[in-house]
């Protein structure tokens, strides 16, 4: 009777279980239409600017709710443009350098220099909506999320072997099927994992973005961020506690709904010519591969669509025009975008004159001033780098060698990177005083904490993309560490590195504004350095040395672009290459 009983079991639960996905992802899409609805509904309400926010533990599931809604649009829209972004940049020679230095400054100026113009100009396009506060709240969180994975998509495409081109080029593919069967396949690694830490710097600034004055406005959003942010600077850590926990309880949610199952369907992505046995692993990825309706909703609607498109592509290119056309075509298209590039030319000319007359405004001490504190900030961001890569480098590739290790270290290195450090700061910074240290010290360790999960996340990404054969190879040859590392690891992670240490440089500015001037109950913790005199131009609405402090800081990063960080690229583009 036993093996009877056990054998009735076994088929109930084999029936049971598909049920219960089905009823769950059927649940999920419910929720997230009632979602959408919800958030239509207060973003198309009436403007308040400034929410008053309760630090009770009841409101915590709400304001959660907002700000993740707020931290994933602004991340779709940053996949898109670092889609767009990278492809532009990579295969198009005239505009790349441009292009590369442009990506470079703009993710290394700090989100408070962006933080006026943005909102002024959503309050403008939006003056008695609510979806005018939050979409430049939306923004501003854009600006933190977007740059490394920008960078992330290019140096894929830079790194494409040539073979696989050729392939495409043998088989006619179209720039569309190129892109969908090639390039985001290949760069899907890199992407996924610059995804994880580009949501987690969502987190890390979203107390900034949240609650902000504007000068003589104070803009205060209904968030997890802001409750932080109260919790704090009334000193009241009970409440600070109980939205920490929050955070954490959300993102390790986010993890093992969202980032697991998504490392692991890019398992299959990675260019190597012996398949690895040791493989990652995602129940929740299992679950909607077994899933009846996600299995009907792709039949009837994402299968069709894909075939359609296709379909589409190939009728046009056998529907080609002439040459002679297309150059007719192509001499339109150029002029237009002559046309375009004229006007903008002209908008930019105008902006940079009012600039200017901006500028006159400021003093010699005040420009002294600020050069003084480019100096001193720039040391502190490549003391953050040096310390970082130091302890990153090593423990990235033992995560991205080891599944195992990486199932639990991912979501601890996530919650960590995605820690408002800004939260804690008053007791880093009590401690720091207690030892005789101050504010500058301090500000390293925060600069430390916002730029090492760039280096790390990207080599895990270099690690886990080094094809198995490879590695195989230097196990049958007995290589000693050094000459694996020398040989196998360090090339094979490089690309990715280069990319980690240009985000992480730019976290790193960007840190700088809330490391180097801190609120605390009514007094202000002040360094000398770039990122503070930035912090006081926007508390007291100085838009002249707001501006000039954010102009030094661009042609800084623009020198170190073309001497130290172009070569680079140059370097693991010729050299490191899977080809």
């Amino acid at each position: 009777m036993r093996p009877r009983l056990t054998l009735s079991r076994a088929l109930v639960a084999e029936r049971t279980w598909p049920f219960f996905i089905d009823v769950s992802v059927a649940a999920a899409l419910l929720a997230g239409f009632y979602a959408i609805l919800w958030i239509a509904k207060f973003w198309f309400s009436s403007a308040i600017p400034e929410v008053e926010i309760y630090r009770s533990p009841s409101h915590l599931p709400l304001y959660a709710f907002y700000s993740l809604v707020r931290i994933f649009v602004a991340y779709a829209l940053s996949l898109l443009f670092a889609v767009a972004y990278g492809y532009t940049a990579a295969y198009n020679k005239r505009l790349e350098s441009l292009m590369i230095a442009v990506l470079d400054i703009l993710q290394s100026i700090p989100v408070l220099s962006f933080l006026p113009g943005v909102m002024l100009a959503m309050m403008s396009l939006f003056p008695s909506r609510q979806l005018g506060i939050e979409f430049g709240a939306i923004l501003l969180i854009f600006t933190g999320e977007v740059w490394n994975m920008a960078f992330s998509f290019y140096t894929s495409l830079k790194s494409i072997p040539r073979e696989l081109m050729e392939a495409c080029t043998i088989n006619r593919f179209s720039r569309w099927q190129r892109l969908f069967q090639l390039e985001l396949p290949f760069g899907a690694i890199g992407l996924i994992w610059n995804s994880i830490v580009s949501v987690a710097n969502g987190w890390f600034f979203l107390m900034v973005c949240e609650m902000f004055p504007v000068g003589s406005r104070n803009f205060r959003l209904p968030g997890l961020g802001s409750y932080l942010q109260t919790a704090a600077s009334n000193g009241d850590f009970v409440a600070v506690t109980w939205g920490l926990l929050t955070m954490v309880l959300i993102i390790v949610l986010a993890d093992q709904v969202l980032w697991r199952p998504l490392i692991a369907w890019s398992d299959k992505f990675k260019f190597e010519n012996v398949e690895s046995s040791n493989r990652v692993t995602s129940p929740v990825l299992d679950a909607l591969r077994n899933s009846r309706v996600v299995g009907v909703i792709n039949r009837y609607t994402f299968r069709p669509l894909v075939e359609r498109v296709y379909r589409d592509l190939a009728q046009r290119r056998r529907n080609k025009k002439p040459r002679s056309e297309r150059k007719e075509a192509s001499k339109v298209t150029t002029a237009i975008y002559l046309v375009v590039a004229a006007v903008a030319l002209v908008a930019i000319g105008i902006l940079a004159f009012h600039a200017v007359l901006l500028l006159k405004d400021i003093h010699r001490r005040e420009f002294l001033s600020l050069l003084g504190g480019a100096g001193l900030t720039f040391a502190r961001v490549n003391a953050a780098l040096l310390i970082g890569s130091l302890w990153t480098i090593p423990v990235g590739v033992a995560i991205g060698f080891n599944p195992r290790l990486s199932h639990i270290a991912q979501p601890v290195a996530q919650i960590a990177a995605s820690f408002p450090a800004t939260a804690l700061f008053p007791l880093i910074l009590v401690a720091l005083m207690r030892l005789g240290l101050g504010l500058g010290i301090g500000s390293v360790a925060l600069m430390l904490l916002a730029a090492q999960w760039y280096i790390l996340f990207n080599v895990i990404a270099g690690a886990q993309a080094i094809p198995s054969d490879l590695r195989e190879v230097s196990a049958l040859f007995r290589f000693r560490d050094v000459q694996r590392w020398t040989t196998v690891i360090l090339p094979g992670i490089f690309p990715f590195l280069i990319t980690g240490l240009i985000t992480a440089s730019g976290g790193a500015w960007n840190a700088s504004i809330v490391a180097e001037y801190f609120h605390l109950k009514g007094q202000t913790l002040a360094t000398l350095g770039l990122g503070a005199q930035i912090s006081l131009a926007s508390d007291q609405a100085n838009y002249p040395v707001l501006l000039a402090a954010t102009m030094i800081m661009a042609l800084m990063v623009v020198t170190i672009n073309r001497l130290v960080w172009r070569p680079l690229y140059h370097l693991a583009e010729t050299k490191y290459r899977l080809d």
